[in-house]
């Protein structure tokens, strides 16, 4: 983990001009992005090999789902935490993620804007589950 000033962001997305544009928004300021992959294995991989603060995590990755690569994770590294971003973020799919230790749930249609903050506050919102 790194300090309070800096938050090291992984993306966990399938879409390589999404991915872009994700790391264009967050890297800067606290934050700066480590990585990114689009199929489950190589988010896993990367993931655990990087050690990021945060991961940004679609619910649909070429092949397989972030939800794979949240439990996975979990299991090995708990501390870290994650923002589910993504087109299918409706009530069943947000409970779900939540469910599974999600710091929170956005939707890619409606809450781009709100990224940045969800990711900043994500290790904070993480700790309390």
């Amino acid at each position: 983990m790194q300090t309070k000033e800096t938050l090291r962001v992984f993306l966990a997305e399938d879409s390589a001009p999404i991915r872009e544009r994700i790391a264009g928004l967050l890297d800067g300021g606290r934050l700066r992005v480590i990585g990114g992959a689009a199929t489950p294995a190589d988010c896993i991989a990367g993931i655990l090999r990087e050690q990021p603060d945060v991961v940004v995590l679609d619910s649909q990755l070429e092949g397989g789902s972030g939800l794979e690569v949240l439990r996975a994770v979990r299991r090995v590294e708990p501390a870290i935490a994650f923002v589910v971003f993504s087109n299918h973020a409706q009530p069943p799919y947000a409970r779900r993620y939540l469910a599974d230790g999600a710091a929170s749930v956005l939707d890619k249609s409606l809450d781009f804007e709100r990224l940045s903050q969800a990711v900043e506050a994500a290790p904070a919102a993480h700790r309390i589950h």
